[in-house]
């Protein structure tokens, strides 16, 4: 069955995901178009394809457990010198995050996946560009504020052309809708993968 690469995370909700992906289209990330605008629960990770049965079992369990919780963006902040990255930063819900993200990283699941950094919620706006793309995307989305209800996160994949698709979506109390069965006037909170 070989091997897939997935990710988990809060997707940013409309009209909001698609300003802050375009924004980021536009300071030059090619990357843009192929990850939806998200807060990262897990990393990329490569695990077997045989095992995502098993994986989607533990996020119904995390979830189930999940209760919702308000976020909020508000400015912008960056990982420079240590990594290329300019990011809107989570003001409320980090700790949530933060204990979500351990829960789907847990050493007794099915993807005990340390990670490079400590972790730190932030929805990515410019990464690995130039030096003054970042410091533009810094400066323009400085006053970006955004808020709502989180209600649950999704299992993304990355497909062979780099493009991250949402696998599962994972509702906090314990529903799973699959992404074909959700509306476009269900207000969601999960979507991408990755950085």
């Amino acid at each position: 069955m070989g091997t897939v690469t997935i990710g988990v995370s809060i997707a940013v909700p409309e009209p909001h995901g698609s300003l802050l992906q375009e924004r980021r289209a536009g300071f030059g990330d090619a990357a843009a178009h192929s990850i939806p605008t998200h807060v990262t629960l897990l990393p990329p990770t490569e695990v077997d394809a045989a095992d995502l049965p098993a994986v989607e079992a533990h996020l119904t369990e995390v979830a189930a457990a999940g209760r919702p919780f308000p976020m909020r963006l508000s400015g912008t902040d960056t990982f420079r010198p240590l990594s290329p990255v300019v990011y809107v930063r989570v003001v409320q819900g980090a700790e949530e995050c933060a204990r979500l993200q351990q829960r789907v990283r847990d050493a007794s699941g099915p993807v005990p996946r340390e990670l490079q950094f400590p972790y730190h919620p932030h929805v990515t706006v410019a990464h690995g560009i130039c030096e003054a793309a970042m410091d533009r995307a810094f400066a323009e989305l400085s006053g970006f504020e955004a808020d709502w209800p989180c209600t649950g996160f999704a299992l993304y994949e990355q497909g062979l052309d780099g493009v991250w698709r949402e696998l599962r979506e994972y509702t906090f109390g314990g529903s799973v809708v699959p992404p074909q069965a959700s509306g476009a006037d269900v207000e969601r909170c999960a979507r991408p993968g990755v950085a």
